[in-house]
């Protein structure tokens, strides 16, 4: 069932909010011990609020996402409570203020029943920690469900919560959303509050997750707009209507380019073919679609992307380190490792040079078109409980250096204010969804939505067991 679907029938008295939230806790019991996506579950005083949600419902003051099961990834802290980002540096830390994107769920009356699971600092493309153990992927156990809200993008796909929070600083959100099957929106910088120091890191976004396009931007219009804590944070928009299956002719007029490799990022076939197939959906809807090339280099992405950690990121981890030790994964050492020396070499300065490139070639690519349509990973999936730090992570024949090289996901936090919208867009013979990742103009949050719902209108995930986990 959709999240929106839910509150229809809650609203109908078809459904009453305990009936799903026991439905979502049985699933949970059943299934998590071998996808293992909960940090944390709160079923007990979730089903106290679930009983609350019913009599407001009877009241008629229900708020838009009464009684809906919300999963909040670990990494977004809730005051009183642990916050331990998967490391057993922080396997005793607790949060002293909360994040605003959890205020925002509480008020709007979604009833946080989990917490969901991440990689050591969230520094990596999969899940999986010493303090939580390996978060599997619901459609192929032995493969990973990507990261760092892996935790939330299982959870979503395994039916174990309505709707889910990600963060992303390099893919976190889309590259979940893409491994598992769901949807993942990447705001545009500042749309969505965030506390200091973290709001003010250009690359940092918090999103939501969802099943479904109309979902996510059910969960999305609830948690952006300004926050007085978070100085660089900008008004919500108008709502985002929920996105129905659009009619024919629907994107009459729309003008899509499509770039399969973003420069040179290796891209498997079959990932290329689901994304073209993604595409025709765009234009059966009546969307004008136009293949186009970036002059990208993986490796000048890359290297202002180390050199961003380095300057801000990796100093969180090393100062982490410094104050309760140096026990962290071997993939955190490296992700510090490369930071370090990347913002020693290139400098902050030489970032923001190729950053700005970036910036300028998707000008010039908006000056002709409403989107971007992309992959989201250039492979369907990474292995579970693999770190690629001494096993090389091969995609379509090229070896890459990092598991951040798979995906085609951080020129857009090089491109921080341009809204991305993950869709899944088919299935691998890996047993695992692909996806694809729809680009908006700056701030243009409306039209990636659009674009996307007419992705997902021909494919129904999720509505029949063919078309869900088989757990």
């Amino acid at each position: 069932m959709t999240a929106t679907d839910a509150l229809a029938a809650f609203a109908a008295r078809t459904l009453s909010p305990a009936e799903l939230l026991t439905a979502v806790v049985e699933r949970a019991e059943r299934i998590e011990p071998s996808v293992n996506a909960f940090a944390e579950r709160w079923f007990d005083q979730a089903m106290e609020q679930a009983r609350q949600a019913a009599d407001r419902y009877a009241r008629g003051t229900a708020r838009p996402l009464e009684g809906l099961p919300v999963a909040l990834k670990e990494e977004q802290p809730i005051a009183g409570h642990p916050l331990r980002e998967g490391s057993m540096l922080l396997r005793d830390n607790v949060a002293g203020e909360s994040h605003p994107i959890v205020g925002r769920i509480v008020a709007a009356g979604g009833i946080v029943h989990a917490r969901t699971t991440t990689p050591e600092f969230c520094a990596a493309g999969f899940t999986h920690s010493d303090l939580w153990g390996v978060t599997r992927n619901p459609w192929s156990l032995a493969h990973s469900s990507g990261g760092s809200s892996g935790g939330s993008g299982a959870a979503l796909a395994a039916g174990t919560a309505m709707l889910a929070t990600g963060s992303d600083i390099g893919g976190s959100i889309r590259i979940p959303a893409a491994f598992n099957g769901v949807v993942g929106f990447k705001p545009p910088y500042g749309r969505v509050p965030a506390l200091p120091p973290y709001n003010l890191d250009h690359y940092c976004h918090d999103g939501p997750m969802a099943r479904t396009v109309a979902d996510c931007a059910l969960l999305q219009n609830v948690i952006a707009g300004h926050d007085p804590r978070d100085p660089v944070s900008v008004p919500a928009p108008a709502p985002i209507p929920p996105p129905v299956p659009p009619l024919a002719g629907s994107l009459r007029g729309r003008r899509v380019a499509v770039c399969v490799h973003l420069g040179d990022y290796p891209v498997e076939p079959e990932v290329a073919a689901a994304t073209w197939d993604a595409v025709s959906a765009l234009t059966e809807a009546g969307a004008v679609v136009e293949e186009v090339e970036l002059p990208w280099r993986r490796a000048d992405i890359m290297r202002a992307a180390w050199a961003h950690y380095g300057a801000i990121f990796g100093p969180i981890i090393a100062e982490e380190m410094a104050e309760h030790g140096d026990g962290v994964t071997r993939y955190v050492r490296d992700f510090l490792d490369r930071s370090l020396e990347a913002v020693a070499e290139l400098g902050f300065y030489g970032a923001l040079k190729i950053e700005s490139q970036v910036h300028a070639d998707l000008a010039r690519l908006f000056e002709r078109f409403d989107a971007l349509v992309c992959p989201a990973s250039g492979t369907p999936a990474f292995l579970a409980g693999e770190d690629y730090v001494e096993t090389p992570l091969v995609v379509d024949g090229v070896r890459l250096d990092h598991n951040l090289e798979a995906p085609l996901t951080v020129p857009f936090n090089l491109a921080s204010r341009c809204p991305v919208l993950g869709v899944p867009s088919g299935r691998s013979s890996q047993g695992v969804p692909t996806g694809v990742q729809v680009v908006g103009r700056p701030y243009d949050d409306h039209t990636v939505f659009e674009i996307g719902a007419a992705v997902t209108a021909a494919l129904p995930w999720y509505a029949g067991e063919s078309w869900r986990p088989a757990l």
